[in-house]
């Protein structure tokens, strides 16, 4: 059996291939990134969360919440329990409009899991008793854009 023979350029060439597919592009937005990611570690403890809306027009889930300081990775996606409270875009009387919008949210989660029928799935409850805007337009948390159309059916978690 007979191997190929390789000349050294020929294996220069195949290795620079290789490392080029292999370099990963740096989104332009990274600083944006880097600053958010900085700005969560240094984010006060306290008994609050920070929630990210995520509005879909098929999904009735509110959107991400974590606790601060944990990076958006740990965040949970939650149906909010609004007896006390109502959602900002409801308390509004638009539904949607603040999608994207960071919040700093009052609450607790209740251990309670709460059914959404149209991803078939449970998501834990979060009783909303108060909450601030943070961000009306934060840096993205997600790794596509596609996540924050309301019309594409993706819930990808946060980066």
């Amino acid at each position: 059996m007979k191997f190929p023979v390789f000349s050294a350029g020929r294996v220069a060439l195949l290795v620079t291939v290789l490392a080029i597919a292999g370099c990963e592009t740096v989104p332009e937005d990274a600083p944006q990134i880097e600053a958010m990611n900085e700005a969560i570690r240094q984010e006060a403890p306290g008994n609050y969360y920070v929630g990210r809306r995520m509005y879909k027009e098929v999904y009735k889930m509110w959107g991400w919440v974590r606790q601060p300081g944990k990076p958006w990775s740990t965040a949970q996606l939650v149906m909010f329990n609004e007896q006390r409270t109502l959602a900002p875009d409801r308390q509004g009387g638009k539904l949607g409009t603040d999608n994207n919008v960071e919040y700093k949210l009052m609450g607790y989660f209740s251990g309670e899991t709460v059914y959404e029928p149209a991803s078939n799935r449970f998501y834990p409850e979060f009783v909303l008793v108060s909450y601030d805007v943070r961000n009306r337009t934060p840096a993205r948390i997600y790794t596509t854009a596609r996540q924050n159309d309301p019309t594409v059916r993706v819930l990808t978690p946060p980066m």
